[in-house]
């Protein structure tokens, strides 16, 4: 509920309230690790955190050090998607790129993008949506030029 900055749980049965399990947050993505942690995007801390449901405890497990361009940096996280190694992928709006943080890592990996704002095969313009497959290939949703973006694992331009 990014309105309201808040991340709301709704339960299945019909009828019953959202109850807010986070908030003062300025959420844009989210996803649910197979280890039952969930991971949100805070685009306005420049970060992406991983809490155990129920729990108040939040690790940053991506950025955390500010708005920047540096390894160890995020500005405007959007999305996020995490592996079967619980490695952290985060598409950034405004650094147009794709990074990868490994679990336990204070800085990630450009795996997609960096090249600056732009429309040739290394670049984006606004990334937003990403997944990654089972062999590594990240796909990446280019917002400002109405494309989707596939990175085989390892590649220095998309396709």
């Amino acid at each position: 509920d990014d309105e309201n900055n808040r991340v709301v749980r709704w339960p299945r049965r019909n009828g019953t309230l959202g109850e807010t399990i986070i908030s003062n947050i300025s959420c844009c993505g989210l996803t649910m690790g197979d280890n039952g942690y969930l991971y949100v995007v805070d685009y306005g801390k420049h970060e992406v955190r991983r809490y155990k449901i129920g729990d108040t405890q939040r690790t940053v497990v991506a950025g955390g050090n500010g708005q920047g361009n540096h390894l160890d940096q995020l500005s405007r996280p959007h999305y996020v998607f995490v592996d079967r190694d619980h490695s952290v992928y985060v598409s950034e709006y405004e650094n147009h790129r794709v990074m990868k943080w490994e679990e336990g890592s204070k800085q990630g990996v450009v795996v997609a993008g960096d090249q600056g704002k732009g429309n040739s095969l290394t670049q984006f313009n606004a990334p937003e949506g990403v997944v990654v497959d089972q062999l590594g290939t990240v796909y990446v949703a280019d917002f400002g030029n109405c494309r989707i973006m596939r990175w085989p694992k390892g590649a220095t331009q998309g396709s």
